[in-house]
């Protein structure tokens, strides 16, 4: 399995999958289909499949255009909403590209018919990988839009959280530092709820009431600054004091 990490609308990513031995590729989040399309020629690759993490323009909006340049193409989600959606996913259903299987998890919270993707490759060494759109992301997660604090708790604790830490977002295109899972649980605050300094923070107990008031400091911090980078993020949780420090073996 070979990721290529697109970057476009300045703070964005596509991603394009690619099956090494059938050449089969599989693209996620598209924003800018002709920029999808060079890489696409460039790879070599049959692109046959479109997995949209959730509607937002800055995911899907090349949705429409990529399906009118490839007659045939298949576009999946887990929300009516997603332009050009040609079946609708659900929690839990996996596919199959080849060697590389997908399952599907549903997380909800940024909105509510937000699907992020799992994939790993039969006997393969490397690390699986977890497309997570906006749900969760270095040091952070999406804006709370849609659904409840509970919803985004089970999404980003419950089911990213419990992905084998070894899990990673493919970034290997990309000059920032890759995060895998096990990372992101020693210092993302989000994954951090039940934790005793994160609950003290907050003065709540509850881990959907944790990351409630979380998520509403996140947003004040955000009104009065630029729109956070994942060294930003990281800054934030630095300032509140959230850091954790690696268990000693």
């Amino acid at each position: 399995m070979k990721v290529k990490v697109i970057p476009v609308l300045e703070d964005n990513y596509m991603y394009l999958v690619i099956e090494e031995r059938t050449r089969e590729a599989v693209a996620v989040d598209v924003a800018v289909p002709k920029r999808l399309l060079e890489i696409v020629g460039r790879e070599g690759v049959s692109l046959t499949t479109v997995l949209t993490t959730h509607h937002h323009w800055d995911h899907a909006r090349g949705n429409a255009e990529l399906v009118r340049l490839l007659p045939g193409l298949v576009v999946l989600g887990a929300d009516e909403r997603i332009c050009a959606l040609t079946r609708r996913l659900a929690h839990g259903e996996e596919l199959r590209f080849g060697a590389i299987h997908v399952r599907c998890l549903l997380t909800p919270g940024h909105t509510l018919g937000h699907m992020s993707y799992f994939l790993w490759e039969e006997e393969c060494p490397d690390p699986p990988a977890v497309f997570s759109g906006d749900a969760l992301s270095m040091a952070g997660c999406g804006s709370r839009l849609e659904g409840t604090a509970q919803q985004m708790y089970q999404s980003l604790v419950e089911t990213l959280g419990t992905l084998p830490p070894e899990t990673q977002r493919d970034e290997d295109d990309v000059p920032t530092v890759p995060a895998t899972l096990g990372e992101e649980l020693l210092y993302n605050p989000f994954l951090r709820v039940a934790e005793e300094p994160v609950r003290e923070f907050t003065g709540k107990v509850a881990p959907a009431d944790v990351l409630d008031v979380l998520c509403r400091e996140r947003a004040s911090f955000e009104r009065a600054a630029e729109p956070l980078q994942p060294q930003a993020r990281a800054l934030l949780a630095l300032q509140w004091g959230l850091l954790s420090t690696p268990r000693q073996k």
